[in-house]
């Protein structure tokens, strides 16, 4: 859901850093993360949960997903900073209408 619209939002917060942004569907996308043939899955949907992690979770193991943002709790950026550096999470899901106030965090946090 909205992956063209979190590319662009996320070409104009990562500015000139040199990163590579491709958009997958959901399958091809967590197995890419699987193969070592990318670093990071961020997904959207409705919910935060279901179609934005659900391959990666089946793929990758609960350990390394998180729901960042569901219809009833956004986490801070504190959170998501011990997701990622303390927890190792490498799969990111959120509701689309939430995407201004995720992505900054997680390019924050992801693109060094």
């Amino acid at each position: 859901m909205g992956k063209d619209e979190i590319k662009k939002s996320l070409i104009k917060l990562i500015g000139d850093r040199d990163v590579e942004i491709t958009v997958k569907n959901d399958l091809d996308a967590a197995m890419a993360i699987q193969n070592g043939e990318s670093d990071y899955y961020i997904g959207a949907c409705e919910t935060g949960a279901g179609g934005a992690l659900a391959m990666a979770t089946a793929l990758l193991g609960s350990d390394k997903t998180v729901t960042v943002a569901s219809p009833s709790k956004v986490l801070s950026e504190e959170e998501v900073a011990d997701e990622i550096n303390n927890k190792g999470k490498i799969a990111f899901g959120f509701t689309i209408n939430t995407k201004d106030t995720v992505l900054p965090i997680l390019v924050k946090y992801l693109v060094k």
